[in-house]
């Protein structure tokens, strides 16, 4: 017989930390905590198999599931001295979700499940406080009724509030006994009218109802969204993890809290968190109420009057100090911790791997490291390259003048400038339309996920440091404000209101999530300076790596600043970028348009000294360090005149008429020039194109020899060949200008001659081309573009169709396809250096700054990646942790 449900508690599990693949994250963890003899509720979890025979069997179970269910169930109960049922002494569960990666907030949960109009008398009965017993039954068919039954919270947040408002009650009065009951006969009373059949009182149904809800969960919107931008596969399926429930509302001795062994901020060594006193779970991550620090330290560093867990439950403190230091040390990772205290007595709810920014994962990492908890390779593997990202945005510059309008808790670090917006749909708008926003919210919510991706920061008026909007911006790298409570938002009106100045949508603010200030107006930013961690982690993945990076860059500022990021050359410099500027258009432009080589050949001698000037600074800027100098290669119709008074101003510097110059850039038009007279083919049909680049790059390339002392060796690519015949021309053309140069000068230098490989003919016929080329350049952008026959600039139209229905994982431009493009980059590479003792490959497309795309280049044993400059860092990073998990095969 399939298992399908794995038990807990009283000591002992039958499942284990490494089976997170079955038991999903929290399940493995419940487990792995209750075998390390850890205070855990008893409970079970139904297996991610089971989610996936859901969702293949047209929503229905395994037939030996129910009866594994009930076996589980009386075991929770054996160990609980209670029974799922009993109106005496009842059992009472909380049922949740829980993937193999977390996924904060975006399923659902249950609290309290087991409480009907008589197993309520028995809680009022046995905890000695009728209020608690009648607020955790009407908590239950809020929380029930939303997540099962399909009836919106906020129909009983209504009827709550128009409660109170009745009995002259202000938001914060909690009820009394009597009062939760009448409460509660109107919540069943609407839920009866609304749905049609009464609240459901038979605690199996309740459990089971349940049990679908979160596995049904797994497919809601907000988890497919976040499942997309995290990059976590729909056939994983959720674990249902079915717990007792233990209670941090049973009065002045109970609370409820949520901890990290160290800040998920800064990455310093202390524990950071919050708790409620007197609360339920839920309410900390809700930020209903405002929290209270875990320690003395924290407290005073607030300014906060109110009192620590540290002071008021010493005990159950000192405990819970003591388990998360043992957490820590057995995971040898940051943790983030879910605890309940109830009536004095500790619980561990979770734990996991705890979500932190960047910096902070960078100082956790090299403390580990230095402290001898993991190695310094393991230290390196523990960084998310992408997440570099996040060190390399802008931070409000400190000498700024600051117009201060609230303060709130600085949740997650960073700062972002962006115009109000009020809702998740108005900030995908207008991020549509080009613009950046700051959502504003009172609190967030996980159906919040897809307004927060697309907003440059989140502002909430309440919430804690490990709320909702916290938790979700930290792990988007997003700055974050929450807890601004001076602060009045109005979403219905679009207004809100700070220290008697009112904002609407549209209006501009800036948010500094490293000190929780909100800033009217924009405020000037600077670039960030990189941590001594950031410098230790990157020495050791330099360490640790095999492939060199490059960058894709073709101006000074773009050289200069993928050094400073430890770029090891140039793997692409775009030649056509430089014709651009508005001094060498016009000369540009009139090369094209003329009828004669000597015509051509005069205009190109006005771009010679220009584009030898380029080529000077970017080797004497690298200092020895390789460039590779593609030759240009976009059709000429791309730099052409336009307008009628850019026409005009050609033909007047060229003397001709302006009504032939336009007919003879309607004849210069391609329908499909990507496909078209580009690249390789330019050289063929103008030499004089190729000779005065290659002029340019080989008196640049003696010049900065001169200047800088270093030896300089070009590459120079030849674009878009697809017959080694094509190269042959054109290395001819580059050999002879070589030859002429050095005689002219009287010098020598070495030079490769190579090739960018972005057609599927070049792949295959790869061989053939390596007689001819030193090097391969693989340009992974035209090579998926003519592998699948897609247009990049059209594709996003209707990918991100084919992701959402499963025809794709990822987007092709920008993860590479390594079944198609891959077998083509593999079989090139192979018959490349079969033919080329010692051919040089590399990647340029974009795919070279992309972790899962070096990958596969390491395992194709690419010699380098080139990438813009600012990923540089995530491809060197990325580059290492390939290497590391190579070696380990």
């Amino acid at each position: 017989m399939v298992k399908w449900v794995y038990s807990f508690g009283d000591g002992r599990a039958e499942g284990r930390a490494a089976q997170r693949d079955l038991l999903g994250g929290k399940g493995a963890n419940l487990a792995e905590m209750c075998s390390l003899g850890l205070p855990v509720p008893p409970g079970f979890t139904i297996t991610t198999e089971v989610c996936t025979h859901y969702y293949a069997n047209g929503r229905t179970y395994p037939p030996e599931l129910e009866a594994q269910v009930d076996a589980a169930l009386d075991e929770v109960g054996r160990i609980a001295g209670r029974r799922f049922g009993d109106p005496a002494r009842p059992l009472l569960v909380s049922v949740r979700s829980g993937s193999r990666a977390s996924m904060p907030g975006m399923m659902d949960t249950v609290l309290n499940l087991g409480l009907n109009d008589e197993t309520v008398e028995a809680l009022a009965a046995d905890s000695g406080d009728p209020r608690f017993a009648y607020d955790s039954y009407r908590r239950f068919i809020q929380m029930y009724s939303d997540v099962v039954l399909g009836l919106d919270h906020e129909v009983f947040e209504e009827i709550l509030a128009d409660e109170k408002a009745r009995r002259g009650y202000d938001v914060d009065t909690q009820f009394a006994a009597e009062e939760w009951r009448a409460v509660i006969a109107v919540y069943k009373e609407r839920l009866e009218a609304e749905l049609g059949e009464p609240f459901p009182q038979d605690p199996r149904r309740q459990l089971w109802g349940a049990i679908g809800a979160v596995f049904s969960s797994w497919m809601n919107p907000r988890a497919v969204t976040y499942r997309r931008l995290h990059d976590i596969p729909e056939e994983w399926g959720t674990a249902v993890n079915v717990q007792a429930m233990v209670f941090g509302n049973m009065g002045e001795s109970s609370a409820t809290g949520v901890a990290f062994t160290r800040n998920p901020s800064t990455g310093e060594k202390a524990l950071y968190g919050e708790f409620l006193l007197n609360a339920q779970g839920e309410d900390v991550v809700a930020g209903i109420r405002t929290p209270q620090s875990l320690t003395e330290a924290a407290r005073l560093e607030a300014g906060s009057d109110r009192p620590s867990l540290e002071k008021l439950l010493p005990e159950a403190f000192a405990a819970f100090v003591e388990i998360a230091q043992k957490l820590e040390g057995h995971y040898r990772d940051m943790q983030d911790l879910e605890f309940t205290i109830e009536r004095g007595k500790l619980w561990m709810l979770q734990t996991r791997a705890g979500k932190r920014t960047a910096r902070a994962a960078l100082k956790i990492a090299v403390d580990m490291a230095n402290e001898g908890l993991i190695s310094r390779q393991e230290a390196v593997c523990r960084i998310d390259p992408a997440s570099l990202d996040q060190l390399l945005h802008p931070t409000i510059d400190p000498d700024a003048a600051r117009d201060v309008i609230a303060i709130g808790l600085p949740a997650s670090p960073g700062a972002a400038t962006g115009t109000v917006v009020f809702t998740p749909e108005e900030a995908e708008e207008m991020k549509a339309r080009g613009e950046k926003v700051i959502l504003v919210r009172v609190e967030t919510s996980p159906e919040d996920i897809h307004g927060m991706h697309a907003a440059e920061g989140i502002l909430t008026t309440r919430g804690g440091m490990t709320s909702h909007a916290a938790v979700v911006a930290r792990g988007m790298g997003k700055p974050c404000v929450c807890g601004a409570g001076t602060l009045r938002v109005d979403a219905r009106s679009g207004t809100m209101t700070a220290l008697g100045r009112t904002f609407r949508k549209g209006d501009l603010i800036t948010i500094d999530g490293s000190t929780g200030q909100v800033l009217a107006g924009a405020v000037p930013m600077r670039q960030p300076e990189l941590s001594g961690d950031f410098s230790a982690i990157m020495e050791w993945a330099d360490a640790a790596r095999r492939m060199k990076v490059r960058a894709n860059a073709e101006t000074p500022a773009d050289a200069r600043t993928a050094r400073a990021f430890g770029a090891e050359g140039i793997g692409l410099c775009r030649t056509e970028h430089m014709f651009f500027d508005e001094a060498r258009i016009l000369a540009m432009r009139e090369m094209i348009l003329s009828d004669t080589q000597q015509e051509r050949r005069a205009a190109l001698a006005k771009l010679l000294p220009m584009q030898r000037a380029d080529f000077v600074e970017l080797f004497e800027i690298m200092a020895g360090l390789p460039v590779t100098i593609r030759l240009l290669d976009p059709p000429l119709h791309e730099f052409l005149p336009k307008t009628e008074e850019e026409i005009g101003e050609v033909a007047a510097a060229m003397g001709v008429d302006a009504e032939r110059l336009r007919a003879r850039t309607e004849e210069l038009h391609e329908f499909n020039p990507m496909l078209g007279h580009r690249g390789c083919r330019l050289a063929v049909s103008y030499p004089e194109i190729a000779e005065m680049q290659a002029r340019a790059i080989f008196e640049a390339a003696l010049d900065a020899a001169k200047r800088t002392g270093a030896p300089v060796v070009p590459e120079i690519m030849v674009p878009l060949v697809g017959m080694a015949a094509e190269l042959s021309f054109v290395k001819g053309l580059i050999e002879k200008v070589a030859k002429t140069v050095l005689e002219e000068a009287g010098a020598q230098i070495d030079y490769l001659v190579g090739t960018m490989i972005e057609l599927p003919r070049a792949a295959l016929s790869a061989g053939e081309i390596a007689g001819e080329a030193e090097f391969f350049s693989f340009g992974t952008n035209d090579l998926t573009q003519t592998t699948f026959g897609i247009s990049r600039d059209d594709a996003a139209r209707f990918l991100e169709t084919y992701r959402k229905k499963g025809i794709i994982e990822a987007d092709p431009f920008v993860s590479l396809d390594v079944e198609g493009v891959g077998t083509l980059v593999r079989m090139a590479a192979q018959q490349g250096r079969a033919r080329r003792q010692g051919l040089k490959l590399g990647i340029c497309g974009e795919h070279g700054g992309d972790p899962a795309s070096i990958a596969f280049c390491e395992a194709v044993g690419l010699d380098y990646v080139s990438c813009s400059p600012f990923r540089v860092p995530i491809a060197r990073l990325a580059a290492a942790q390939a290497a590391c998990r190579t070696q380990a095969l």
